[in-house]
């Protein structure tokens, strides 16, 4: 027992030399989202920005989730109810011009197919978002497939 109590106390005495080993100047390199602008200084309102409602947006790679041309943020969604159900469900999407869900939403984990949208389907933001003309936040170079 006294020789795993040493060789735990040897690990973490190694551990901590190794962290105040690190130079200061490796935190100095990260930068951070919010700039030079310390965690107790007040940044400057950050812009916002409106859905993009009407036309929707393209799909930037095969596979991924429409966006949302329409505003939601007064949608509820929770275990019981999906109002996003009442447009885009069959057949009220039809009574409503809305694009059905997909089939594959209608499927559960084991692969029997259901009547009702699957419940690992249920939260439509885990995947859906309101479409927004946004900047970036970060630089990058992607480019949508064509």
């Amino acid at each position: 027992m006294r020789t795993i109590t040493k060789a735990i106390a040897a690990a973490c005495f190694a551990l901590a030399a190794a962290i105040a080993a690190v130079p200061a100047a490796v935190a100095a390199d990260v930068v951070s989202l919010r700039g030079t602008v310390e965690i107790d200084e007040l940044d400057a309102k950050p812009e916002l920005y409106g859905v993009t409602e009407g036309k929707a947006f393209g799909r930037a790679y095969r596979q991924q989730p429409p966006l949302i041309p329409h505003r939601i943020d007064k949608y509820e969604v929770d275990l019981k109810t999906n109002q996003c159900l009442s447009c885009h469900d069959w057949p009220f999407n039809t009574e409503f011009g809305a694009p059905k869900v997909s089939e594959t939403h209608y499927v559960d984990r084991a692969g029997n197919r259901l009547d009702n949208v699957a419940r690992t389907r249920w939260f439509c933001t885990q995947c859906h978002v309101p479409q927004m003309d946004a900047p970036e936040l970060v630089n990058n170079t992607f480019e949508p497939a064509r």
